[in-house]
């Protein structure tokens, strides 16, 4: 397929996606079973305007004076792919498959538009609604902290230290372009894609299938560093997921301690059977039924909780789900949240620590958060969250915000990860 018919097919599954209402992933795989004639560098370059479309929505359409599907495909070309209106339109001439060509008023009306011009939440291609979001959390830097959360992610891995070591790992994908992270000491970075290319499906990597690496944002690498694991523990993770946080303590354990991994939805949990199986952690243990979890009431060293979170801070990885989003969703995963909180404090033993994680950037579900639990909870106390940070990351101060009231932000303009919210409380009681 030429560019012509790559555009067309990808305004055509944008057009599925406002119609119906459906994630990307699911759109994209189901053009791609009805379009088999397709192959895998066409799939990718048609995911790929997808994504940049979607990653860019309102500034896209702002330069084409619309927001419909075509006019966001064109002006993801515009925006991500080095393209102009002119060499677009002599790409397109002549491609019988290609969308019609930009006609002469939308050639003038890109013209005539500068995105710095664009109003605020355009330049930053967020909804309208998030922008005293984005103000409350970021201050006067809340423009660029959006528009980085509108490009494309690289891809992460973390060193299984149970396994292999970073350099080991690094040899092993040379070829994929793979580097040492900037700040994780255990992470490895293959940079973001260009134009219509596509990342390396590490996976099937047989150091991958060994156990060697698992695939984790480098954010998400810092915050479980951050927890402070260490042998001998006793850990609960109290919203363990598919576990890659789970895996990260487990080797920052040495296996030794115990780690238990619980969720209160058991299906979220299925995929880390395998995993545990593949990395060789062999200090973890399941914990689905509440019977399970009392004896363990009082006794935990660290109990993380990686709360259920609007993702805002996924939104280079999941573009559509910032479209998705309504204020009714935000209040949802608030009370959710607070919840948590509530029921988990009671695990943590005297002298203990629980962790609080979103991979959100909204005040309301991260400092404003924690601020109301410790209303109802004084006996829990933030430590020292700069000395914590230096502890584990010397020489990176300028990658982080530390709170006035005791936390850590990450964020794609400031770490080059994705969002994460950081708070450790100890309990004084």
């Amino acid at each position: 397929m030429r560019l012509g018919g790559r555009l067309a097919a990808a305004i055509e599954v944008l057009e599925d996606i406002g119609r119906r209402h459906r994630p990307v992933a699911d759109a994209l795989k189901d053009w791609g079973l009805s379009h088999r004639f397709a192959g895998g560098g066409d799939r990718a370059a048609i995911g790929n305007i997808v994504y940049d479309a979607l990653r860019h929505k309102r500034s896209a359409g702002w330069l084409l004076g619309e927001d419909t599907p075509r006019a966001v495909g064109f002006g993801a070309l515009l925006l991500e792919w080095g393209q102009t209106a002119q060499s677009l339109n002599d790409a397109l001439d002549g491609d019988k498959f290609a969308p019609p060509l930009l006609s002469a008023t939308e050639m003038q009306t890109i013209a005539g538009r500068r995105l710095a011009d664009a109003p605020p939440a355009v330049r930053a291609d967020i909804p309208d609604w998030c922008e005293p979001l984005f103000e409350r959390a970021f201050g006067e830097a809340w423009v660029g902290e959006g528009a980085a959360l509108a490009t494309r992610p690289p891809l992460d891995i973390r060193v299984n230290t149970l396994q292999a070591d970073r350099a080991r790992v690094l040899k092993e994908l040379a070829d994929t372009g793979a580097q040492a992270t900037r700040i994780a000491p255990l992470g490895i970075r293959i940079p973001p894609i260009d134009g219509d290319g596509r990342h390396p499906n590490v996976q099937v990597e047989p150091a991958f299938q060994k156990g060697w690496f698992e695939v984790q944002d480098e954010g998400s690498q810092i915050a479980a560093t951050l927890a402070g694991a260490e042998a001998g523990m006793q850990v609960l993770d109290f919203c363990a997921g598919a576990g890659g946080k789970t895996l990260a303590l487990s080797a920052a354990m040495d296996n030794r301690g115990q780690i238990f991994a619980h969720d209160a939805e058991k299906a979220r949990l299925a995929p880390i059977f395998d995993r545990i199986r593949r990395s060789e952690n062999r200090n973890v243990q399941v914990v689905t039924k509440p019977v399970e979890l009392a004896p363990l009431s009082n006794h935990m060293d660290i109990v993380l909780v990686d709360a259920p979170c609007t993702g805002s801070g996924t939104w280079r990885r999941r573009p559509d789900a910032k479209w998705r989003l309504t204020q009714r969703q935000l209040d949802a995963r608030k009370g959710e949240q607070s919840a948590i909180l509530d029921a988990a404090r009671a695990y943590v033993k005297p002298g203990g620590l629980l962790v609080y994680i979103t991979c959100s950037v909204f005040s309301e579900e991260n400092d404003e958060q924690i601020a109301a639990f410790r209303e109802r909870n004084s006996r829990f106390v933030p430590v020292d969250h700069r000395a914590l940070w230096d502890r584990y990351f010397p020489g990176h101060e300028a990658a982080t915000r530390i709170g006035a009231g005791g936390d850590i932000s990450l964020s794609p303009a400031l770490s080059g990860t994705d969002g994460f919210y950081f708070c450790a409380m100890r309990n004084v009681s």
